[in-house]
């Protein structure tokens, strides 16, 4: 039970800085990513990385619920449905957030 409250708390913790990453502060970002985006692209980065961020944290949420719900009804779909979508979440997530960094850096590295 204490991991799943620990993994709830990791998924608030992704949409705490996909929120601010959306409103244009990319400091929780790597200083490469930083130094590489120009002033009037800095907004619509910050957007698309933080959706990417708060799909991520959303799918690990969802994923910690649905185990928490696993462990009191002792049925394993609901694990299965969970990890399902935290796969789902962090694909898109990285697919998001992936693209807007090779669109606004030429490059995630």
């Amino acid at each position: 039970m204490a991991g799943n409250i620990v993994t709830f708390l990791v998924g608030v913790v992704c949409i705490v800085l996909g929120i601010t990453n959306m409103r244009g502060n990319i400091s929780s970002l790597h200083p490469y990513h930083r130094s590489r985006i120009s002033e009037e692209d800095r907004i619509p980065f910050g957007k698309q990385v933080g959706l990417g961020t708060i799909i991520v944290g959303i799918g690990i949420i969802v994923f910690s619920v649905l185990s928490s719900v696993t462990l009191y009804t002792e049925n394993d779909i609901f694990i299965l449905v969970g990890t399902a979508v935290l796969i789902i979440g962090i694909i898109l997530g990285l697919v998001i957030s992936f693209r807007a960094m090779i669109k606004y850096n030429k490059g995630i590295f």
